[in-house]
């Protein structure tokens, strides 16, 4: 893995971007991992409280998964088929190591697939108990253009890139801020077969 100290650090809206923090052969290896977590813990499309389905898919390892129903926003220690989440990637264990710059490690990993034409609007990170904890968010395969706001809804937002390798880290006072993911760029990484993106972010939950 690249060390902190080789990988581009850029600053949207106060969280920090590193870009090209993982080298091609390690995303391939973490994707693999992945693909070992989604055998054991199917992908689904889960659904808002008002019952709209999202366009991207889900899953999650550690200890919590974080689950979206007509119930709510809430984490579960179990998948919606009733099985325990699987075990956390090492790779993403890894990386949260790097970067974070806490002691805790991250007890949830949610992994988002986001295909052609999937996007995640502006939202805050705040199911968690202790805000101290940052999210260490790792970008696999297609380009996502995403969109950072401050710690209230409207107002000015900056923009980024984040290609394939990049990882997020949403900590300090940019811990609440809005952020999301307006669109795809489909075709722009060969990393996955079947083109599309992962997003893996990992948590502190309680």
């Amino acid at each position: 893995m690249e060390s902190e100290e080789s990988a581009m650090k850029v600053d949207v809206g106060g969280i920090v971007v590193h870009q090209e923090h993982l080298s091609a052969a390690d995303q391939v290896e973490l994707v693999e991992q992945v693909r070992r977590v989604v055998r054991a813990a199917p992908l689904y499309r889960p659904e808002t409280k008002t019952g709209r389905k999202m366009s991207v898919r889900m899953t999650s390892a550690g200890t919590y998964g974080w689950i979206s129903d007509r119930k709510g926003y809430r984490y579960e220690r179990q998948h919606p088929n009733g099985e325990d989440w699987p075990p956390m990637p090492p790779m993403a264990l890894e990386i949260w190591r790097a970067v974070s710059g806490v002691a805790r490690d991250p007890q949830s990993c949610l992994i988002n697939y986001y295909d052609e034409g999937a996007k995640m609007g502006l939202h805050q990170d705040r199911d968690e108990a202790d805000f101290d904890m940052p999210v260490v968010s790792v970008s696999l395969g297609d380009e996502a253009l995403f969109r950072v706001g401050g710690p209230k809804r409207g107002g000015k937002t900056q923009s980024i890139w984040l290609k394939s390798g990049d990882v997020a880290v949403i900590g300090g006072p940019a811990r609440l801020n809005f952020h999301g993911i307006d669109r795809v760029r489909a075709g722009s990484s060969s990393l996955l077969p079947n083109g599309g993106r992962i997003n893996l972010t990992m948590r502190v939950v309680d």
